[in-house]
């Protein structure tokens, strides 16, 4: 299996994905191939999911424009289907350069680049092509544009892997299937969302895990709508992976808070691998966090990346391809990834099965005269460690918190336990 995942990368990478259709359909039918515990999930066209609703499956058979004149292509989506804005209308006319030029989008600071642009939510259509190719077009010639795509009531697809562990309590890995022959910024998320599915099979697991495959945005939020109760009610920790192939520094970008599970554990496992990392807040989202995050979910949920969306010239473009990404990148990443699964398995939850502070004295944990000072000062520290059991915090992070020895707290532990006052998840 030595460096699977950038031959799966290599597999995955022409594959037109977008938001619905074909394409995300044959990029989830690979990956069953590889892990066939994935089930592959739909939901109907024009289904409301909180403020959104499902849209309409768009498919694109050919896309092209040619010079009428002499008959040659000049931009062909089957050359590299980034030359068609994503989710274009169907069109088939013969215009002037002035009309045609408002609908060709380039980067004339990367001339050689092909941008990737889309309009899923307006009718709109257009091509993207290299700012060096926009000169060979000639003011005093008539284009023939055609696109032959459709739009109809179909579905939204995405994928689930379910790994089921000795607690109900999980971890979700969440990753994008909607972008065209992007490699970073795409395709190197879903095959490390794979390796990590893989190498969950075949290991111990206190905790179950959920590994997703889903179009960006419009995806989580009906994941979201299906799942939210039981994530909220069981959801330890997320994580979205995105942009993690190449072999530059890593990055995390923040939960709302900052301050989940989640972030810590991703910090943690950074400073055990002794990795220098870019700390991003939440105002710097970009990616799926931002619907795990908002207000009414608000999840416990953070981004893991290498160079951040945005930050790296290739985003975006043509040039984000399989050069970009790397098998030590890939590799590299798996490596984190692992670490901070056995981080997360070696950590232990509690949760007070009380409303409001225990009634010490029923449970004989504090003496019925107060004002002794030794036995207060065990009462309090046992009272504080109730106090922090709220199932967010890890029983390392109270130690860290309490600023108690460990192996002491896992002692009041034994006892709460016994006493029912609060219970391991």
């Amino acid at each position: 299996m030595k460096n699977s995942m950038y031959l799966w990368a290599k597999e995955l990478f022409p594959f037109n994905r977008s938001i619905t259709g074909k394409g995300v359909r044959k990029t989830l039918k690979y990956i069953k191939k590889k892990i066939p515990e994935l089930r592959i999930k739909s939901i109907k066209s024009g289904v409301k999911c909180f403020d959104w609703k499902v849209p309409l499956e768009w498919d694109v058979t050919k896309a092209h424009i040619k010079d009428y004149n002499n008959k040659k292509v000049m931009v062909d989506f089957k050359i590299n289907n980034l030359h068609l804005m994503g989710y274009s209308s169907p069109i088939n006319k013969l215009m002037n350069f002035r009309e045609l030029k408002k609908r060709l989008h380039t980067l004339p600071e990367q001339p050689n680049a092909i941008p990737y642009r889309t309009s899923y939510y307006a009718k709109n259509w257009g091509f993207c092509l290299k700012h060096n190719q926009l000169k060979k077009f000639k003011v005093d010639t008539k284009y023939h544009v055609l696109i032959n795509s459709k739009f109809f009531k179909g579905v939204l697809n995405h994928g689930e892997i379910f790994i089921k562990g000795k607690s109900k309590k999980e971890i979700l890995f969440s990753t994008n299937i909607c972008h065209p022959s992007l490699a970073n910024n795409e395709i190197s998320g879903p095959v490390l969302g794979m390796q990590i599915a893989k190498y969950l099979k075949n290991k111990k697991r206190k905790y179950s895990y959920r590994v997703i495959f889903i179009p960006e945005t419009i995806g989580a939020v009906v994941f979201l709508k299906k799942n939210l109760n039981h994530l909220k009610e069981n959801l330890i920790a997320g994580f979205v992976l995105t942009c993690v192939g190449d072999d530059n520094n890593y990055s995390k970008v923040s939960s709302k808070s900052g301050k989940t599970f989640a972030d810590r554990i991703l910090e943690k496992t950074f400073k055990d691998k002794k990795i220098k990392f870019k700390n991003y807040s939440y105002l710097f989202r970009g990616s799926d966090e931002r619907q795990y995050c908002s207000p009414g979910v608000d999840l416990p949920v953070c981004s893991f990346l290498r160079t951040k969306y945005g930050e790296f010239k290739e985003y975006h473009t043509s040039n984000d391809n399989l050069n970009y990404i790397s098998n030590k990148g890939l590799n590299n990443s798996f490596k984190v990834m692992k670490k901070l699964i056995n981080n997360i398995e070696s950590s232990d939850f509690y949760k007070v099965n009380k409303h409001c502070e225990p009634f010490m004295t029923k449970y004989n944990l504090k003496r019925s005269i107060s004002g002794e000072r030794k036995l207060e000062k065990k009462t309090k520290l046992i009272i504080d460690l109730i106090a922090f059991c709220d199932g967010q915090n890890s029983l390392k992070d109270i130690s860290k918190i309490l600023n108690t020895n460990l192996n002491v707290l896992k002692k009041i532990i034994k006892i709460l336990t016994k006493l029912k006052i609060i219970k391991k998840l």
